[in-house]
């Protein structure tokens, strides 16, 4: 065998051993996460449904109250709107469910992960979000016009989903979302809650943009469950995923804020 076979075959047993390694690593992750959500459903202190009553928390009641103020803030962004990147842009994640430029998204927090620069741009947003507990990430979410997210499920059951309306256009037949087997329509300065771990897929079939404040929790869980969920989402900051996302947004503020950018 030649010097450089020997190389290549060398190098391909590498990749085969890290691959392999990389498997295992992956499917043992899984693994821990599967028993996770399992214990997640047994200790949910309050209840598994699909979509939650809003006085279910009643912190939702206070940002509520606040709602103007944040839509203050998303108005001076959208005037820059064009310049907002598209969510499978920042997640590699969402390409699965999104590849085109009709679901753009500004980044406040997400999973230990904190951008300085947009925190600056929308300060009062990020004061009423503080009333969340648990929070563990926090963005504007913007459907264009035609926008359709396909059926999915999210990752993982130890967060819920909470969508505050910002800009909804009064179009019911035209705007909405389904979790599970409910469907349900935002509207503006009104809480929605939800488990993404169900299957929901969501539409903005009107010629008008539709904007929510799109925010990830701690589910409420007793013990032992509460202790292994806060485990996992604080190795969450970790995984590739979001990693690669953190670098991906971070490119983009660079552009956007210019060098300056503050992002930690």
């Amino acid at each position: 065998m030649s010097k450089t076979a020997a190389e290549q075959k060398f190098k391909t047993k590498g990749l085969e051993d890290t691959m392999s390694r990389d498997g295992f690593v992956a499917r043992a992750v899984q693994g821990l996460v599967d028993r996770a959500e399992r214990l997640n459903l047994k200790h949910s202190a309050v209840g598994n449904p699909p979509v939650f009553p809003t006085d279910a928390f009643p912190w939702a009641r206070e940002v509520e109250a606040e709602w103007h103020l944040i839509r203050q803030e998303l108005d001076k962004l959208l005037v820059r709107k064009g310049d907002l990147p598209a969510f499978h842009e920042i997640s590699s994640e969402v390409r699965s469910i999104s590849s085109d430029n009709n679901w753009k998204t500004f980044f406040l927090c997400g999973y230990g992960i904190k951008s300085e620069s947009a925190i600056e741009q929308c300060p009062e947003t990020w004061r009423i979000l503080q009333k969340i507990p648990g929070l563990k990430s926090a963005m504007f979410s913007i459907f264009e016009p035609g926008k359709h997210l396909p059926p999915h499920r999210g990752p993982y059951n130890g967060v819920l989903r909470f969508h505050l309306g910002l800009l909804v256009p009064n179009e019911p037949d035209k705007i909405g979302i389904r979790v599970d087997d409910q469907t349900c329509h935002w509207e503006e300065g009104k809480a929605l809650i939800f488990d993404d771990a169900y299957e929901h897929e969501a539409w903005n079939h009107s010629d008008k943009v539709r904007v929510v404040l799109f925010v990830d929790f701690e589910k409420p869980l007793n013990f032992p469950a509460k202790q292994t969920n806060k485990a996992i989402l604080n190795m969450a900051m970790f995984t590739p995923f979001i990693r690669e996302g953190y670098k991906a947004h971070k490119k983009w503020e660079k552009m956007f804020y210019g060098e300056g950018t503050k992002h930690r």
